[in-house]
């Protein structure tokens, strides 16, 4: 009997099929998200909406762009009060309270960047008119080149005259914090009409003729001035590596930072818990101390496992070996699923030495950075990067970056319901990944007292991220104060809590985002204890669901555990700390 080429392409096709059946624990898991709420194509269509304003608006200092996003979060608020609640079902009561909380917070924000533009504007003068040559373009309006010109003459000379003048009379002068902003905003100036210029120069003959030689001189104002605020006004030169500047939000601001995020806590509250954790790490550190030998100074015990490093070229050879025993640990005693491409199929890449600058540890996802000295480095930088890398470090946060932390947390996300990455919260990300730090604590995992002193000296550090952070936006605390404590109390090399003071107030993160590492962590140990200690679930059942839920605010994922919807005038109430849990 004859096979024709296209049958046995087919027959081949299907037997491919048959060879590569997805393994039993991959099976379990649905191939694709299927939330039904009918929350879900309303949250899509304001992130598609967002982002189209959000694409269209590039100048991001623009009061224009500023007012139509506050349109589109009012326009949204209007379709959620339309909506009958006692209607909805559970999940679909989750996804209304989690848009209306993020749509009330980003109005907020809004507001709050809008006087923080203020207060620069004496700086930044000009803001409006580079802002409006840029709206003018995106618009697709015709331009006269000649009075573009002028236009660009005009600004020159008034960047280059308020700079004389700033350097003329001190009194004048701003708060360095405002100073420091402003050089950010500046530099965004700068790049919105570096891209203004570029839609026109070379295209438009007119344009080029009039506009080529002033569009020169405002850039280079514009870069002499900057370089004048950084210089004189902040204090912080081009090849300054230590000086910290940050930007404090004040009490109100964190109190409304924390009822979005749906904590019920004060500030000081949460110093006090941290300062509590702090003082269990310590008598934890001082006993695996004793253990090693050097009774209760607990900073020589951790001196002693830095010194364990191991020599250049080792290290993705040692984290290979630690993510591959923290999946074996999760799956051997059943602890959360892991799909087999989620094991598999996760990188290793080298963290470039500019990167270490404000990252000196290793970060983590579907790729995982090594931090590691390069021969570049200084002798005294390679000796602090060894040091800080070293492998009792290392073991107790590899699971925190790949599997069961980051990665797997991010193969979820993006696979069910993916709509709720819009609420995505580092309460939820971060904590996720620090709570598994608790929970192998308790099961032991950390065996030996060097490996204990590693998972001690991240817990100690994620309690003093607390301390510090909230510190210094309250208004309590300098940033050289904030890198005391790290080398003080945790234990770090001056250089690597230097990196990690600049990476907490450069603007990068959110201004509770260092705290809700271990924050985070402990609502999740509190869930755990509430509903896996209990009885009511297994812990594959517990980890499972909540991978399948989206990175939200932990108070809502309790709410699901609960089999419950949350009210629709929703506030943050559950208090989650207890002493000792």
């Amino acid at each position: 009997m004859k096979i024709s080429v296209c049958r046995l392409t087919a027959i081949c096709f299907i037997a491919c099929l048959a060879v590569f059946t997805l393994p039993a624990q991959t099976k379990s898991l649905e191939a694709f998200d299927q939330s039904n709420s009918r929350l879900r194509s309303m949250v899509e269509g304001f992130r598609e909406d967002y982002g189209l304003i959000d694409r269209f608006y590039t100048a991001r200092l623009s009061a224009v762009r500023s007012e139509r996003l506050r349109r589109l979060y009012a326009d949204y608020l209007s379709r959620l009060d339309a909506i009958d609640f006692n209607s909805l079902e559970r999940d679909e009561k989750i996804d209304f309270v989690l848009l209306k909380n993020y749509l009330d917070h980003e109005i907020k924000e809004q507001i709050r960047a809008d006087a923080l533009i203020e207060e620069m504007r004496p700086l930044i003068p000009f803001l409006d008119t580079i802002n409006n040559l840029e709206e003018v373009r995106r618009r697709g309006e015709k331009i006269d080149p000649a009075r573009t010109a002028e236009t660009l003459d005009r600004l020159a000379l008034e960047i280059n005259d308020l700079r004389r003048k700033l350097e003329s009379n001190p009194s004048i002068r701003p708060k360095r914090t405002v100073a420091n902003r402003a050089v950010g905003a500046l530099s965004s100036l700068r790049f919105t009409l570096k891209n203004w210029n570029g839609y026109y120069n070379g295209y438009d003959p007119l344009f080029t003729w009039w506009c080529e030689v002033p569009y020169k001189a405002v850039d280079e104002a514009l870069q002499k001035y900057t370089t004048f605020i950084a210089e004189k006004l902040v204090g912080i030169r081009p090849d300054d590596k230590v000086t910290i500047i940050g930007d404090p939000i004040g009490r109100e601001a964190l109190l409304q930072e924390l009822r979005y995020e749906m904590i019920p806590y004060s500030p000081e509250e949460l110093l006090k818990i941290a300062e509590k954790e702090l003082e269990w790490c310590q008598k934890e550190l001082k006993r695996a101390s004793h253990e090693m030998g050097f009774g209760d100074d607990y900073l020589k015990a951790i001196e002693a496992v830095k010194q364990r490093y191991v020599e250049p070229g080792k290290q993705p050879e040692l984290i290979r070996k630690f993510a591959l025993e923290a999946i074996e640990y999760v799956k051997k005693n059943r602890l959360v699923t892991v799909p087999e491409i989620a094991e598999d199929y996760w990188r290793m890449e080298m963290m470039t030495p500019e990167r270490q600058l404000v990252a000196p540890f290793f970060l983590g996802g579907e790729t995982i950075l090594v931090a590691y000295p390069t021969d570049g480095m200084t002798h005294e930088q390679k000796l602090m990067s060894l040091r800080g890398n070293n492998p009792h470090f290392a073991r107790a946060v590899t699971h925190h970056e790949l599997i069961p932390g980051h990665h797997l947390q991010g193969y979820m996300n993006r696979r069910f319901r993916p709509y709720r990455n819009l609420f995505r919260t580092p309460f939820s990300v971060e904590g996720w990944a620090l709570y598994w730090e608790f929970l192998l604590w308790d099961r032991e995992f950390s065996k030996t007292p060097e490996d204990r002193i590693g998972a001690l000296f991240w817990r100690s550090h994620r309690a003093a991220r607390i301390i510090f952070s909230l510190n210094f936006h309250l208004g309590n605390w300098t940033p050289e104060q904030c890198v005391e404590l790290l080398v003080n109390k945790v234990g770090h090399e001056r250089e690597n809590a230097l990196a990690e003071v600049r990476r907490s107030f450069s603007g990068e993160y959110g201004p509770l985002y260092q705290a809700a590492y271990m924050l985070g962590g402990l609502q999740f140990y509190a869930l755990h204890n509430e509903f896996v200690k209990s009885g009511k679930m297994t812990d594959l059942e517990f980890h499972d669901l909540i991978l399948r839920e989206g990175p939200i605010p932990v108070s809502m994922v309790r709410y699901i555990l609960m089999k419950q919807g949350p009210p629709k005038d929703f506030r943050p109430d559950w208090r989650f700390y207890r002493e000792g849990i």
